[in-house]
């Protein structure tokens, strides 16, 4: 899904909810520091990094699949994709939470055996991977799956369709769990996932 169009720099897209608005599961506290400082400071390094480069006034997306495993533009690929990964977790969450209805909820209760058996190994996953990184709902060819990604790794740039996903990088949960990732991570998939967008980029990879 684009989440960004073409302009002289990449921006910084405004939240779509108030920094509250997902209290108590994550803080203000928290959506202060990660969006202000973790998600603006990826977005200000690379705009620096490709200032005056070919990849200035192309796409976030561009610039992750064209760095995507080329050593020498490491640090471009990092911040690029973790700039995308941010505005793609915010949209994956929302206040009033909810459950998939429709064609995902028939394509996770394919795939998964149910949705309560899909968020135990959607917490599972994320829990359980070792070091910073994030966990992903994916749409594959024939079927959905859950993968864990390290560091600012995205399954976007591997061609992938991504529906949701929640950042498990210490920023995203230290000031409300400490090191109680697991707790964090059933907490959102509970109370914040958005089936919404979700469902749009399902279809979205469909057509």
């Amino acid at each position: 899904m684009t989440l960004m169009t073409k302009t002289k720099s990449i921006v910084l897209p405004p939240l779509p909810y108030a920094e509250d608005a997902l209290a108590p599961t994550m803080s203000a506290r928290t959506m202060g520091l990660h969006y202000g400082k973790h998600h603006r400071g990826y977005v200000d390094k690379l705009n620096a990094l490709i200032d005056g480069t070919r990849f200035a006034g192309t796409t976030l997306e561009e610039i992750i699949k064209a760095t995507h495993r080329n050593a020498q533009q490491k640090a471009i690929f990092n911040n690029a994709a973790q700039a995308w990964n941010h505005m793609f977790f915010w949209n994956s969450l929302r206040p009033s939470g909810g459950e998939p209805s429709g064609m995902l909820a028939k394509a996770i209760d394919r795939d998964f055996g149910g949705y309560e058996t899909f968020l135990k190994q959607f917490v599972d996953t994320g829990a359980q991977h070792f070091g910073s990184g994030w966990v992903w709902l994916v749409a594959g060819k024939d079927k959905l799956a859950i993968e864990a990604t390290a560091d600012a790794v995205t399954p976007m740039a591997e061609g992938k369709t991504c529906l949701l996903t929640i950042d498990v990088w210490e920023h995203a949960y230290y000031l409300d769990y400490q090191n109680r990732r697991p707790d964090f991570l059933k907490a959102v998939a509970e109370n914040l996932l958005n089936w919404e967008f979700a469902a749009k980029n399902l279809a979205g990879a469909q057509h």
